[in-house]
Protein backbone atom coordinates (compact mmCIF):
# COMPACT_ATOMS: atom_id res chain seq x y z
CA UNK A 1 0.00 0.00 0.00
CA UNK A 2 1.44 3.34 -1.11
CA UNK A 3 1.07 6.18 1.39
CA UNK A 4 1.53 9.86 0.53
CA UNK A 5 2.18 12.02 3.60
CA UNK A 6 1.39 15.66 2.88
CA UNK A 7 4.20 17.59 4.55
CA UNK A 8 6.99 16.48 6.84
CA UNK A 9 6.44 18.78 9.79
CA UNK A 10 5.85 17.68 13.35
CA UNK A 11 2.79 15.49 12.77
CA UNK A 12 3.38 14.29 9.21
CA UNK A 13 7.08 13.83 9.89
CA UNK A 14 6.44 11.80 13.02
CA UNK A 15 3.74 9.43 11.84
CA UNK A 16 5.11 9.19 8.31
CA UNK A 17 8.58 8.61 9.72
CA UNK A 18 7.37 5.80 11.96
CA UNK A 19 5.68 4.16 8.97
CA UNK A 20 8.87 4.51 6.93
CA UNK A 21 10.95 3.15 9.81
CA UNK A 22 8.73 0.03 9.76
CA UNK A 23 9.42 -0.52 6.07
CA UNK A 24 6.13 0.82 4.71
CA UNK A 25 5.98 2.43 1.26
CA UNK A 26 5.85 6.12 2.20
CA UNK A 27 6.50 9.28 0.18
CA UNK A 28 6.51 12.79 1.65
CA UNK A 29 4.99 15.61 -0.41
CA UNK A 30 7.11 18.62 0.54
CA UNK A 31 8.18 22.06 -0.62
CA UNK A 32 11.68 22.53 -2.09
CA UNK A 33 13.22 23.87 1.13
CA UNK A 34 12.00 20.91 3.21
CA UNK A 35 13.10 18.50 0.45
CA UNK A 36 16.63 19.92 0.66
CA UNK A 37 16.63 19.59 4.46
CA UNK A 38 15.55 15.96 4.30
CA UNK A 39 18.06 15.14 1.58
CA UNK A 40 20.85 16.64 3.66
CA UNK A 41 20.20 15.64 7.27
CA UNK A 42 17.52 13.01 6.77
CA UNK A 43 14.25 12.85 8.69
CA UNK A 44 15.31 13.01 12.33
CA UNK A 45 12.87 12.02 15.08
CA UNK A 46 13.72 12.64 18.74
CA UNK A 47 11.24 10.81 20.93
CA UNK A 48 10.71 9.20 24.34
CA UNK A 49 9.59 6.21 22.26
CA UNK A 50 12.95 5.95 20.50
CA UNK A 51 15.08 8.21 18.32
CA UNK A 52 15.58 7.49 14.65
CA UNK A 53 17.29 9.14 11.67
CA UNK A 54 15.88 8.15 8.29
CA UNK A 55 18.44 8.97 5.64
CA UNK A 56 17.20 10.46 2.38
CA UNK A 57 13.49 9.67 2.86
CA UNK A 58 11.43 9.48 -0.36
CA UNK A 59 10.07 12.92 -1.25
CA UNK A 60 8.17 14.47 -4.12
CA UNK A 61 7.30 18.08 -4.91
CA UNK A 62 3.90 19.20 -6.17
CA UNK A 63 5.01 19.96 -9.70
CA UNK A 64 6.40 16.43 -10.08
CA UNK A 65 3.46 14.57 -8.51
CA UNK A 66 1.79 12.38 -11.11
CA UNK A 67 1.27 8.91 -9.61
CA UNK A 68 -1.84 7.82 -7.72
CA UNK A 69 -1.52 6.72 -4.08
CA UNK A 70 -3.64 4.34 -2.00
CA UNK A 71 -3.68 6.60 1.08
CA UNK A 72 -3.14 10.34 1.55
CA UNK A 73 -2.31 11.32 5.14
CA UNK A 74 -3.16 15.00 5.54
CA UNK A 75 -2.00 16.94 8.61
CA UNK A 76 -1.88 20.60 7.55
CA UNK A 77 -3.39 23.53 9.42
CA UNK A 78 -6.87 24.60 8.37
CA UNK A 79 -5.62 27.87 6.86
CA UNK A 80 -3.28 25.88 4.58
CA UNK A 81 -5.95 23.42 3.42
CA UNK A 82 -6.70 24.98 0.02
CA UNK A 83 -3.01 25.05 -0.94
CA UNK A 84 -2.54 21.51 0.34
CA UNK A 85 -5.45 20.25 -1.77
CA UNK A 86 -3.96 21.79 -4.90
CA UNK A 87 -0.63 20.13 -4.16
CA UNK A 88 -1.86 16.56 -3.57
CA UNK A 89 -4.89 16.44 -5.90
CA UNK A 90 -2.96 14.67 -8.71
CA UNK A 91 -2.25 11.77 -6.32
CA UNK A 92 -5.95 11.05 -5.72
CA UNK A 93 -7.39 8.26 -7.86
CA UNK A 94 -10.63 6.29 -7.85
CA UNK A 95 -9.49 4.05 -4.97
CA UNK A 96 -7.56 6.62 -2.91
CA UNK A 97 -8.51 7.06 0.74
CA UNK A 98 -7.78 10.45 2.30
CA UNK A 99 -7.17 10.54 6.07
CA UNK A 100 -7.37 14.15 7.31
CA UNK A 101 -5.94 14.84 10.76
CA UNK A 102 -7.18 18.44 10.99
CA UNK A 103 -9.14 19.73 13.98
CA UNK A 104 -12.85 20.45 13.85
CA UNK A 105 -15.18 19.47 11.01
CA UNK A 106 -15.18 22.21 8.36
CA UNK A 107 -12.38 20.55 6.40
CA UNK A 108 -14.59 17.53 5.70
CA UNK A 109 -16.97 19.72 3.68
CA UNK A 110 -14.06 21.14 1.67
CA UNK A 111 -12.51 17.73 0.96
CA UNK A 112 -15.89 16.17 0.12
CA UNK A 113 -16.56 18.95 -2.36
CA UNK A 114 -13.24 18.41 -4.10
CA UNK A 115 -12.84 14.63 -4.02
CA UNK A 116 -16.24 13.16 -3.08
CA UNK A 117 -17.16 11.94 0.40
CA UNK A 118 -16.51 8.32 -0.56
CA UNK A 119 -12.77 9.08 -0.62
CA UNK A 120 -12.63 11.02 2.65
CA UNK A 121 -12.34 9.06 5.89
CA UNK A 122 -12.67 10.47 9.36
CA UNK A 123 -9.37 10.92 11.17
CA UNK A 124 -7.73 12.43 14.22
CA UNK A 125 -4.47 12.28 16.11
CA UNK A 126 -3.14 13.23 19.50
CA UNK A 127 0.56 13.94 19.90
CA UNK A 128 2.73 16.63 21.47
CA UNK A 129 5.40 17.28 18.86
CA UNK A 130 7.24 20.17 17.28
CA UNK A 131 10.03 20.98 14.85
CA UNK A 132 13.10 22.36 16.60
CA UNK A 133 15.57 24.87 15.22
CA UNK A 134 17.54 22.06 13.60
CA UNK A 135 14.32 21.03 11.80
CA UNK A 136 14.17 17.77 13.71
CA UNK A 137 10.83 16.28 14.76
CA UNK A 138 10.75 16.35 18.57
CA UNK A 139 8.08 14.41 20.46
CA UNK A 140 7.54 16.14 23.80
CA UNK A 141 5.62 13.37 25.62
CA UNK A 142 5.39 9.61 25.09
CA UNK A 143 1.62 9.33 24.61
CA UNK A 144 0.36 9.33 21.03
CA UNK A 145 -2.61 8.14 19.01
CA UNK A 146 -3.82 8.15 15.42
CA UNK A 147 -7.34 6.98 14.58
CA UNK A 148 -9.23 6.69 11.32
CA UNK A 149 -12.41 5.08 10.05
CA UNK A 150 -15.51 5.23 7.89
CA UNK A 151 -17.57 8.27 8.76
CA UNK A 152 -20.81 6.29 8.73
CA UNK A 153 -19.38 3.81 11.24
CA UNK A 154 -18.53 0.14 11.05
CA UNK A 155 -15.39 -1.50 9.71
CA UNK A 156 -14.81 -1.66 5.95
CA UNK A 157 -12.27 -3.75 4.07
CA UNK A 158 -10.26 -0.68 3.07
CA UNK A 159 -10.05 0.50 6.68
CA UNK A 160 -8.92 -2.98 7.74
CA UNK A 161 -6.20 -2.87 5.07
CA UNK A 162 -5.03 0.58 6.18
CA UNK A 163 -5.05 -0.57 9.80
CA UNK A 164 -2.75 -3.45 8.89
CA UNK A 165 -0.26 -1.05 7.30
CA UNK A 166 -0.47 1.40 10.21
CA UNK A 167 -0.24 -1.32 12.87
CA UNK A 168 3.50 -0.74 13.15
CA UNK A 169 2.88 2.74 14.60
CA UNK A 170 2.20 2.80 18.35
CA UNK A 171 -1.26 4.14 19.08
CA UNK A 172 -2.51 3.89 15.48
CA UNK A 173 -5.83 2.07 15.16
CA UNK A 174 -9.01 1.94 13.13
CA UNK A 175 -12.20 3.20 14.78
CA UNK A 176 -15.78 2.06 14.23
CA UNK A 177 -17.05 5.37 15.66
CA UNK A 178 -14.59 7.89 14.28
CA UNK A 179 -17.06 10.79 14.12
CA UNK A 180 -17.75 10.44 17.84
CA UNK A 181 -13.98 10.38 18.40
CA UNK A 182 -13.51 13.52 16.29
CA UNK A 183 -16.26 15.39 18.12
CA UNK A 184 -14.88 14.45 21.53
CA UNK A 185 -11.41 15.62 20.55
CA UNK A 186 -12.91 18.87 19.23
CA UNK A 187 -14.77 19.48 22.50
CA UNK A 188 -11.56 19.06 24.50
CA UNK A 189 -9.38 21.06 22.11
CA UNK A 190 -11.85 23.94 21.82
CA UNK A 191 -12.35 24.09 25.58
CA UNK A 192 -8.60 24.18 26.16
CA UNK A 193 -7.83 26.59 23.31
CA UNK A 194 -10.65 29.02 24.11
CA UNK A 195 -9.74 29.07 27.81
CA UNK A 196 -5.95 29.38 27.58
CA UNK A 197 -6.09 31.89 24.70
CA UNK A 198 -8.66 34.08 26.43
CA UNK A 199 -6.87 34.00 29.78
CA UNK A 200 -3.41 34.02 28.18
CA UNK A 201 -2.03 31.43 30.57
CA UNK A 202 -1.96 27.76 31.55
CA UNK A 203 -4.71 25.57 33.00
CA UNK A 204 -2.96 25.60 36.38
CA UNK A 205 -2.81 29.37 36.55
CA UNK A 206 -6.46 29.68 35.55
CA UNK A 207 -7.45 27.21 38.27
CA UNK A 208 -5.45 29.21 40.83
CA UNK A 209 -7.45 32.35 40.01
CA UNK A 210 -10.74 33.21 41.66
CA UNK A 211 -13.52 31.60 39.61
CA UNK A 212 -11.02 29.78 37.43
CA UNK A 213 -12.41 26.28 37.87
CA UNK A 214 -15.96 27.42 37.18
CA UNK A 215 -14.72 29.22 34.07
CA UNK A 216 -12.92 26.16 32.68
CA UNK A 217 -15.79 23.78 33.39
CA UNK A 218 -18.26 26.31 32.02
CA UNK A 219 -16.31 26.42 28.74
CA UNK A 220 -16.32 22.62 28.65
CA UNK A 221 -20.08 22.57 29.28
CA UNK A 222 -20.73 24.98 26.40
CA UNK A 223 -18.65 22.95 23.93
CA UNK A 224 -20.22 19.70 25.14
CA UNK A 225 -23.73 21.08 24.65
CA UNK A 226 -22.96 21.89 21.01
CA UNK A 227 -21.57 18.40 20.44
CA UNK A 228 -24.66 16.85 22.01
CA UNK A 229 -26.94 18.96 19.79
CA UNK A 230 -25.09 17.57 16.76
CA UNK A 231 -25.80 14.02 17.93
CA UNK A 232 -22.43 13.28 19.50
CA UNK A 233 -22.83 13.83 23.22
CA UNK A 234 -19.42 13.38 24.91
CA UNK A 235 -19.39 11.19 27.96
CA UNK A 236 -17.99 8.19 29.71
CA UNK A 237 -14.25 7.73 29.93
CA UNK A 238 -13.45 10.57 27.53
CA UNK A 239 -15.44 13.16 29.42
CA UNK A 240 -14.00 12.17 32.77
CA UNK A 241 -10.46 12.31 31.37
CA UNK A 242 -11.07 15.71 29.79
CA UNK A 243 -12.61 17.07 32.96
CA UNK A 244 -9.59 15.77 34.88
CA UNK A 245 -7.13 17.50 32.54
CA UNK A 246 -9.00 20.79 32.86
CA UNK A 247 -9.08 20.63 36.67
CA UNK A 248 -5.53 19.42 37.38
CA UNK A 249 -4.08 21.93 39.83
CA UNK A 250 -0.68 23.27 38.83
CA UNK A 251 -1.02 21.93 35.29
CA UNK A 252 1.27 23.69 32.79
CA UNK A 253 -1.02 22.63 29.94
CA UNK A 254 -1.84 25.17 27.25
CA UNK A 255 -3.27 24.78 23.77
CA UNK A 256 -1.01 24.97 20.73
CA UNK A 257 -3.28 27.79 19.58
CA UNK A 258 -2.24 29.82 22.63
CA UNK A 259 1.42 29.13 21.89
CA UNK A 260 0.80 30.35 18.32
CA UNK A 261 -0.82 33.54 19.65
CA UNK A 262 2.22 34.19 21.84
CA UNK A 263 4.48 33.69 18.83
CA UNK A 264 2.38 35.99 16.63
CA UNK A 265 1.48 33.15 14.24
CA UNK A 266 -1.75 32.43 12.34
CA UNK A 267 -4.42 30.53 14.29
CA UNK A 268 -7.40 28.31 13.40
CA UNK A 269 -9.92 30.63 15.05
CA UNK A 270 -12.74 30.03 12.56
CA UNK A 271 -12.14 26.31 12.17
CA UNK A 272 -11.83 25.38 15.84
CA UNK A 273 -13.86 28.05 17.67
CA UNK A 274 -15.94 30.00 15.16
CA UNK A 275 -17.60 26.93 13.67
CA UNK A 276 -18.73 25.86 17.14
CA UNK A 277 -20.25 29.30 17.75
CA UNK A 278 -22.09 29.08 14.42
CA UNK A 279 -23.43 25.63 15.30
CA UNK A 280 -24.50 26.90 18.73
CA UNK A 281 -26.40 29.76 17.08
CA UNK A 282 -28.15 27.33 14.72
CA UNK A 283 -29.17 25.17 17.69
CA UNK A 284 -30.08 28.22 19.82
CA UNK A 285 -27.57 27.23 22.51
CA UNK A 286 -26.16 30.14 24.56
CA UNK A 287 -22.36 30.08 24.59
CA UNK A 288 -21.24 33.40 26.14
CA UNK A 289 -17.77 32.22 27.17
CA UNK A 290 -17.01 30.63 23.80
CA UNK A 291 -18.30 33.71 21.98
CA UNK A 292 -15.98 36.03 23.94
CA UNK A 293 -13.03 33.74 23.22
CA UNK A 294 -13.87 33.81 19.51
CA UNK A 295 -14.09 37.61 19.47
CA UNK A 296 -10.76 37.74 21.27
CA UNK A 297 -9.13 35.54 18.62
CA UNK A 298 -10.65 37.51 15.74
CA UNK A 299 -9.30 40.73 17.28
CA UNK A 300 -5.88 39.05 17.47
CA UNK A 301 -6.13 38.12 13.77
CA UNK A 302 -7.06 41.72 12.93
CA UNK A 303 -4.06 42.94 14.88
CA UNK A 304 -1.77 40.60 12.91
CA UNK A 305 -3.06 42.18 9.71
Amino acid sequence: MRVLVVGAGAIGGYFGGRLLEAGREVTFLVRPKRAAELAGAGLVIKSPNGDVTLKNPPTVQADKLAEKFDVVLLSCKAFDLDDAIKSFAPAVGQQTAIIPLLNGMLHLNVLDGKFGNERVLGGLCAIAATLNEAREVVQLAPLQSLNFGERDGGMSERVRAIAEVFSSVAGAAASEHVMQDMWEKWVFLASLAASTCLMRTSVGNILAATGGKDFLLGMLDECSAISAAEGFAPGGTFFQRTRGLLTAEGSPMTASMFRDVKAGLPVEADHVIGDLVARADAAKIPVPKLRIAYTHLKAYEKQRG
